[in-house]
């Protein structure tokens, strides 16, 4: 057949599928459920709801429950941990299928762009039925439909695209908050990371479609959004009509009805004068940064691929400070990169202890196969790097500890994000500069900005109460 483009292709085989599953619910006498479980990062969240969406779409009924008709896994590979989890998981589902023979599992995600993977999969875990990865997200119901058609398994993996699918079906989380991919990809090749590899290179999304898409989110009662790209800083490169990062949000806060906007990651090398003064001058844009730092030494930076030194990220920082004084700042460490010594792991202490982050997430340095790091001699001790962890964690705490503590007894605005999962009486929300507040509340409250007195800061949150 032919289509126009690639959103009438698979609105097609979305019907098709429709068919296929209202027929097996007439047989069954029941709905077909459907659990999609997300490892990872914003980005595979924000692909899951575009899974979801389009299982909802086919006529599945969502669940968290795997003893489900259809179970996907949106998978991650960003440290070997990910995927010895997935493989753990997988045989776990095995048994499963042994009690539902109809049952389909499908993998997804960042893990199937690697080709060892698949043929694992393919040889260790054969009862597996669909493999696809990160380029083709958008072709579940096309892959799906193959497989109730009669194919035993489907496996299509591209190893890269040009290609960004709009108007697809999606499902959001939150009613009143939304990511939003600005563009996909990554060109930086940090000799640590697997992403550039299983992402691909950066395509940025046109702005008209960006804004079009907050548009229509606002209009559905969104009051937040998440911008979304490896580094977003380096936005609008591969447009026909380029565009900075910081433009973009320029035109994002003309948006009425949106009150908040954060983004993430940013790349140090990329960070703009001009995105700072947009920060700063901005009354929708919340003060927050995540800036990863990765390494203090210039010598493990320059053999990481960074593009910056350790002056140069101080600089930075510092320009954020002075232009946007109650900023949050946190950011990403890896430690044990292989040939860290004591004094490079010590330039990094340095920069924490100068930076006061207000929280980062700390990493030890997970060897992935075929990034360069992976081949490097001088591989750090494991007893060494887990004393260096400790060491790390308990500075970064201690920072982030005091820094909470400073808006203590102050009346602040927060988002209130969701129903306290440990205490259902409480509400629990967000400062500008992502700092997490737990106050007394009802589910009512979900999505307003209330004036909330930080009563007592404990860490890395507050409890507060809603001033009258």
């Amino acid at each position: 057949m032919n289509f126009v483009n690639e959103t009438e292709k698979q609105a097609y085989y979305i019907a098709k599928c429709k068919e296929i599953i209202s027929n097996r619910e007439k047989e069954l006498g029941r709905k077909l459920k459907a659990c999609v479980a997300t490892f990872g990062c914003q980005m595979n969240f924000k692909d899951s709801e575009k899974l979801i969406g389009i299982l909802n779409e086919i006529g599945y009924e969502e669940t968290e429950d795997e003893h489900a008709d259809l179970v996907l896994y949106n998978t991650c590979t960003v440290r070997e941990n990910a995927n010895l989890k997935i493989y753990g998981r997988l045989g776990y589902l095995s048994k499963l299928k042994k009690e539902n023979s109809n049952m389909i599992i499908g993998l997804c995600g960042c893990m199937m762009q690697e080709e060892h993977v698949v043929e694992k999969i393919k040889k260790s875990y054969k009862f597996v039925d669909l493999i696809f990865g990160t380029h083709n997200i958008f072709k579940l119901a096309e892959l799906l439909y193959e497989r109730l058609s009669g194919q035993k398994s489907v496996i299509d993996i591209w190893q890269g695209t040009t290609e960004i699918v709009e108007d697809l079906p999606s499902e959001r989380k939150y009613s009143f908050k939304s990511g939003v991919n600005i563009m996909y990809g990554c060109n930086n090749f940090c000799s640590y990371c697997i992403v550039p590899y299983v992402r691909g290179r950066e395509r940025s999304r046109k702005p008209e479609d960006i804004i079009n898409e907050i548009k229509k989110l606002v209009s559905e009662g969104v009051v937040e959004i998440m911008l979304l790209g490896q580094n977003v800083n380096s936005y609008g490169k591969t447009l026909e009509n380029p565009m900075t990062f910081a433009q973009l949000l320029q035109e994002i806060e003309k948006i009425d009805g949106l009150k908040r906007v954060r983004f993430m990651t940013s790349h140090p090398k990329d960070l703009s004068d001009e995105l700072i003064d947009v920060m700063a001058h901005s009354k929708k844009i919340c003060k927050q940064m995540h800036l990863p730092l990765q390494s203090g030494s210039d010598r493990l930076l320059k053999i990481m691929n960074r593009h910056y030194d350790k002056q140069h990220y101080l600089e930075i920082v510092d320009k954020l400070r002075k232009a946007i004084p109650d900023i949050g700042i946190s950011t990403d460490i890896i430690v044990g990169f292989p040939g860290e010594t004591e004094e490079d792991f010590n330039e990094t202490l340095d920069v924490v202890k100068k930076v006061q982050y207000d929280s980062a997430f700390t990493f030890i340095y997970s060897k992935r196969s075929g990034t360069p790091a992976a081949e490097m001699e001088n591989q750090v001790p494991q007893d060494v790097v887990k004393d260096r962890f400790d060491r790390l964690l308990k500075v970064v705490n201690e920072i982030s500890s005091k820094k909470t503590a400073k808006y203590e007894g102050t009346t602040q605005l927060v988002m209130a994000e969701e129903v306290n999962s440990h205490d259902p009486e409480l509400i629990t929300g967000r400062l500008s500069n992502n700092t997490v507040v737990h106050f007394k509340g009802t589910k009512d409250l979900i999505g307003q900005e209330l004036k909330v007195k930080l009563l007592k800061a404990k860490g890395f949150y507050y409890f507060g109460e809603i001033e009258a």
